[in-house]
């Protein structure tokens, strides 16, 4: 626990949140099986220019972790809940994995307390293909060992260069991952799965960064060309090289992309 750390109790919910620096206010939403510390380097990146404000999502670090099953509704009313605990009118706000389609929900439910939408490493319009490898990835997490969809996923997440030069830093992740309690995560892995908000993109109002990693697997460059056509405005970056783990193994370029985005 962090001295930073702080809790907000709502809807029968309880969240450890951060709420650090000054300036626009900009949320940050961590992917499946993560916690808030996922952001650490992206925030010290953006060199204290935002009033970031950061989640454990329900089932995961240190907040509440109800068995489920969990919604996609419910997951951004999390956010919104907290935003009003905070008394934050309107934001930016940007997702990473399962935090990317929680903000395009979020982007689509209150666009009124939206300014900047920025959707990192995110999925909308899986093909039939794309639902039968992911549907796959559940029933691991759903019957499998703590830990397992974690070492069948480094290959798809990490480049090759990260891994063998991070062997520490891996290892610390997977036992983060191993800590995660098994039917939490297989909730919001289900929300992950099984939303799609692809058809709905065009709703969005608000000025959106799309980006993703050059060789990322699940949430494939398709994807994000497909949000950032159906979005209305938008921009898209494409992390040259990257996988998945852009948080991870590039996190001043994801700042300074951000920065650059919010800045315009």
């Amino acid at each position: 626990m962090n001295g930073n750390d702080r809790y907000a109790e709502f809807g029968g919910l309880r969240l450890r949140y951060r709420d650090e620096g000054e300036g626009p206010a900009l949320v940050l939403v961590h992917g499946v099986g993560s916690r808030l510390e996922a952001w650490d380097d992206v925030v010290a990146a953006l060199g204290g220019r935002f009033r970031t404000i950061r989640l454990d999502q329900r089932g995961h670090g240190l907040s509440d972790k109800p068995a489920g099953p969990y919604s996609l509704e419910a997951m951004v009313g999390d956010v919104a809940g907290l935003l009003d605990v905070l008394g934050v009118a309107r934001c930016h706000l940007a997702g990473f994995s399962l935090g990317g389609l929680i903000a395009q929900g979020f982007a689509l439910d209150h666009p009124d307390r939206l300014d900047h939408l920025i959707l990192l490493s995110t999925i909308a319009g899986r093909t039939q293909e794309e639902r039968e490898r992911v549907a796959a990835r559940l029933e691991v997490v759903d019957k499998g060992l703590p830990g397992d969809h974690f070492r069948n996923s480094l290959s798809r997440w990490f480049t090759d260069a990260y891994l063998a030069a991070n062997p520490e830093i891996i290892a610390r992740a997977e036992a983060a991952n191993k800590a995660n309690d098994p039917r939490a995560y297989a909730a919001a892995y289900r929300v992950l799965a099984t939303y799609d908000l692809a058809d709905r993109l065009h709703e969005i109002a608000a000025p959106t960064l799309v980006a993703t990693g050059e060789f990322d697997v699940g949430s494939n460059t398709r994807m994000a060309h497909l949000m950032h056509e159906r979005i209305a405005g938008s921009r898209l970056h494409i992390f040259p090289g990257m996988k998945h783990s852009i948080l991870a193994e590039v996190p001043g370029d994801v700042a300074a992309r951000i920065g650059e985005f919010l800045a315009a």
